[in-house]
């Protein structure tokens, strides 16, 4: 049977105490509500979206997607009936997840489809065991240990308070037998909205199956209210992302302070330096050497390659190519083969060609580099005139003299030089030496008579 999966997005999250919506806030670099519409999309679910605060935002984190607009919120119940024309025609399962629930993985959700179709149940409730079951909704059983149903923590008696099986948020429904009964859910409790969870003491009256199951670790259905529990997801999500990457042959020398996101990709024997951040669809090939104390975001970094405290974003490295210390790749740059971006170098929208260096203290902007070229210390592309930016090109196994200033548009050619302290605005032709320098000159004693003009005609020293 096809799946559907219902993402409840739509709430503001006052508790997090932001002007984000809360599902936008981000877990280790990917906004919470996509983790879970991927992962309902990796367990083959088409994937519906209830948005209603601030939808705009929330809808253009997530292209692509279906989106149902609740323009007030009534509570679950009220959401997924919003959705009941989108959903029209829909047979088999209905997985209904929350937004800000980052941490359920597919396996999870395609383990509840299959026990709801394997068990024709009309609802699977995901519940799990906690030691601090505060706020959430107790989960209600018969002597025989079969579900009657859900109460809310604010309609609970003392003795179901005591219960520490708890409510998920997490369903998985039979569509038909779902949208056939919605319409009996009422708002008379302590909230005053339209409860999901009554769905489940619904079908038990009708006779209708009600199973569940104990998510094995409580901690992938952690529901994200508050920046404490963002951060505690964060750490949650953190050391599962590292030790998978760490049992696929990645040394990490302290993995507490190594944050990868969930999408990046990491070769074998890559070591990961402290206090490292790789986020995005960042792939680091075999043998690379990163960190410590870099960030790198949405790169490709070739076999064998090293960046050293630096920061890398929408840039390539290639095999065996060097960045930093205090290298910043801003968007676009491109290292070649054995490239070298040494320390306290900014490139932005460069190719820098195979085995060429840039070895420290130059900012190179919008410049074409061939191979074999040096770029002096304290160089610069001068790319911007205050209306256009203009491209800077140096051939193949040019020398670019320290404090050589290009100002773009300019070529310089195949094996030439610039002489050091050069402001470059004409071109230089294959072979040739480029310098523009005023003349020096020497002014005598000059030492003495500003000393002499310090003291002044009256200045006596004893």
């Amino acid at each position: 049977m096809s799946a559907v999966a219902l993402i409840l997005a739509a709430g503001e999250g006052t508790r997090m105490r932001s002007d984000l919506p809360k599902v936008a806030h981000r877990v280790l670099g990917v906004p919470m509500v996509r983790l879970v519409t991927e992962s309902a999309e990796k367990a083959g679910c088409e994937v519906f979206v209830i948005t209603g605060h601030k939808a705009d935002a929330v809808e253009s984190l997530l292209p692509g997607l279906i989106f149902v607009r609740q323009e007030c919120q009534l509570g679950t119940a009220h959401a997924v009936l919003c959705a009941k024309d989108a959903l029209a025609g829909v047979e088999g399962s209905l997985v209904v997840l929350s937004g800000d629930t980052p941490l359920i993985s597919p396996e999870t959700i395609r383990s509840m489809i299959d026990l709801r179709e394997n068990s024709s149940a009309a609802v699977m409730v995901l519940t799990a065991e906690v030691d601090d079951p505060s706020g959430y909704g107790r989960i209600v059983r018969a002597e025989d240990g079969s579900m009657l149903g859900i109460v809310e923590h604010k309609d609970a008696t003392a003795e179901q308070l005591a219960i520490r099986e708890v409510n998920t948020g997490t369903y998985c429904f039979d569509a038909r037998a779902l949208f056939e009964h919605l319409d009996r859910v009422d708002s008379g409790n302590a909230q005053g909205e339209f409860y999901l969870t009554d769905m489940v003491s619904l079908f038990h009256e009708e006779g209708l199956g009600v199973v569940s199951a104990k998510v094995e670790d409580a901690q992938e259905l952690l529901g994200v209210n508050t920046r404490v529990q963002l951060a505690e997801a964060t750490a949650w999500l953190q050391a599962r992302v590292n030790e998978r990457h760490m049992l696929a042959g990645v040394t990490m020398i302290d993995p507490s302070t190594v944050w990868i996101g969930p999408e990046v990709r990491i070769g074998r024997d890559v070591v990961i330096e402290p206090m490292t951040t790789i986020l995005g669809s960042t792939v680091i090939e075999d043998g690379c050497h990163i960190g410590p104390s870099s960030r790198i975001e949405d790169s490709e970094i070739g076999a064998a390659a090293k960046v050293d405290s630096s920061v890398v974003l929408s840039a390539r490295i290639g095999q065996g190519a060097t960045v930093g210390p205090f290298s910043y790749l801003r968007p676009g740059t491109v290292l070649m083969d054995g490239a070298k971006a040494g320390a306290f170098v900014e490139i932005k929208n460069s190719e820098v060609g195979p085995d060429s260096k840039v070895p420290h203290l130059s900012y190179i902007g919008d410049a074409t580099i061939g191979r074999d070229v040096n770029v002096g210390a304290g160089s610069i592309t001068c790319n911007y005139d205050g209306e256009r930016k203009s491209r800077t090109v140096i051939e193949d196994g040019a020398f670019v003299g320290s404090d050589t200033m290009l100002i773009a548009p300019v070529r310089i050619g195949r094996d030439a030089v610039t002489a050091a302290s050069s402001a470059i605005s004409s071109d230089v032709p294959d072979g040739a030496l480029g310098i523009e320098r005023s003349e020096q000159r020497q002014v005598p004693d000059w030492a003495s008579r500003r000393q002499s003009r310090r003291n002044g005609p009256n200045d006596t020293k004893e």
